[in-house]
């Protein structure tokens, strides 16, 4: 069993927020004395991770998957509750502690704009003391693996947004760190970029073991990356365990869509256990209880001229909405 790697008991985060009533006398009573109320960003939290381990941060807008980033990555200091991230306390911000660990944030940058890329990787290198052989062999692989080599001369605002995120990635793993926190990394790119930089981060931790907290609204990013799914939903932790789980409690159905060679004269009837989302002049959508997909689908093909019959999950977009908006599970 892999060594356990981050491990979290109640962590919570309050802030106090400012209020004031609207108008000008309120807007001067407010420099005399302020009033505040407390807001919980993150409210007991719990979980480990282990070495390795690749998961998913889930959550709506607001729900408090930054700050718990933050306090991880060591910049902020929670209310409440501990943390051990490889035998560290974060917002102790060790040196060994900062060495081991790594943040990308999609909406952020730790490059300079105004110079290339690889003099903001030379100054990184020093910041991290970093040899010589190894700076070299490290910005090597990386520059081979996300294919660099033309971008490493031009100014960085020079670059697209894929581009750019590509270099962000290799500014953060220049000192080889085993933990690496990703908040939103697509955020903005192509479908391409996209996918090339999921291509690379599975292939990153494939060859060095890297552990990853992942934040993201795009499904796509989660499901080819992560096996596990950590929601949390104003704050507070709603489930921890498998997506592939998660989907099948939430969504006991799959779509069967149902493509007919000829065109059908009357309106379908759903068989028993099974409802009908959609009916074309060639096609045909059906929502079936798992337990009867089977039956349905011979079914289908004694009754109906099919020339393809095609059964999936139903879209991970629709079960996280389904969380999202009802706020349990």
């Amino acid at each position: 069993m892999a060594k356990a790697q981050i491990v979290i008991e109640g962590l919570t985060k309050t802030y106090q927020t400012p209020v004031r009533d609207p108008g000008l006398g309120a807007a001067l009573a407010s420099l005399i004395k302020r009033r505040y109320c407390s807001v919980e960003a993150v409210r007991d939290v719990s979980f480990t991770l282990a070495e390795g381990e690749r998961v998913a941060l889930l959550g709506p807008n607001g729900a408090g998957k930054t700050t718990l980033l933050k306090m991880l990555a060591g910049l902020l200091r929670p209310t409440a509750g501990t943390a051990s991230v490889a035998g560290f306390t974060p917002w102790e911000r060790h040196y060994a502690y900062l060495r081991n660990i790594s943040m990308v944030m999609g909406n952020k940058s730790q490059l300079l704009w105004d110079i290339p890329p690889l003099d903001s990787f030379t100054v990184l290198a020093r910041i991290y003391d970093l040899p010589q052989p190894e700076f070299q062999a490290a910005l090597d692989e990386l520059v081979a693996l996300l294919d660099l080599g033309p971008l490493l001369n031009s100014p960085v605002r020079n670059l697209s947004l894929g581009e750019r995120m590509k270099c962000e990635l290799v500014a953060a793993l220049l000192h080889r760190p085993q933990i690496l926190f990703l908040d939103e990394p697509t955020i903005g790119l192509d479908v391409s970029a996209q996918r090339r930089l999921r291509a690379f981060l599975d292939d990153y931790n494939r060859r060095h073991g890297v552990s990853f907290i992942l934040t993201s609204h795009y499904m796509a990013d989660v499901t080819a990356l992560c096996d596990r799914v950590i929601l949390i939903h104003q704050g507070s932790l709603l489930y921890d365990g498998s997506l592939r789980t998660l989907a099948t409690r939430l969504a006991p159905f799959k779509l069967m869509r149902v493509t007919l060679n000829q065109a059908l004269e009357y309106e379908f009837v759903a068989p028993p256990e099974t409802e009908l989302v959609e009916q074309t002049e060639d096609s045909i959508t059906l929502r079936v209880a798992r337990s009867a997909t089977s039956t349905v689908a011979a079914q289908l093909l004694q009754q109906l001229p099919v020339a393809d019959l095609v059964i999936e999950d139903a879209p991970i977009e629709s079960v996280m909405d389904q969380i999202y908006t009802g706020g349990q599970l």
